[in-house]
């Protein structure tokens, strides 16, 4: 038997769902930039609706992050470099690594982040408005 408190209590087990993209309002962060999210336990997916010309202002996250291009194409400046991600590519991006991004036209990015973002689900995340 542990000693009382040296097992961590069990997280609510998470549910199934099914989730129709088009269920999801999309969250308009500026005239360039819309969003849609599903958090998970442990998960954030995003929709994630940029215009051509939409700049994403470099910031860094503690997040592991996969960004997964569906439509169009992303120019990024990360690490040192400048990696285009056109349609059917991945990027995959380290925790707390400092990052910027471009629309190279209109695009349609899937992303996923370990943990969730906390600022994306609270409204705090100003460096997009």
């Amino acid at each position: 038997m542990a000693l009382k408190g040296t097992i961590a209590k069990r997280r609510p087990k998470s549910k199934l769902r099914h989730v129709p993209w088009n269920s999801i309002p999309i969250e308009a962060l500026n005239a360039q930039l819309g969003r849609q999210l599903i958090v998970g336990q442990d998960l954030m997916l995003a929709r994630v609706l940029l215009k051509k010309g939409c700049v994403v202002p470099e910031h860094s996250h503690p997040n592991e992050q996969l960004t997964f291009i569906l439509e169009g194409g992303l120019k990024f400046w990360i690490d040192g470099k400048e990696i285009v991600v056109r349609a059917g590519e991945v990027l995959t991006i380290p925790p707390n690594m400092p990052h910027k991004a471009e629309a190279v036209e209109d695009t349609v990015d899937i992303d996923i982040f370990y943990p969730p973002r906390a600022d994306w689900m609270s409204g705090t995340d100003a460096y997009l408005r």
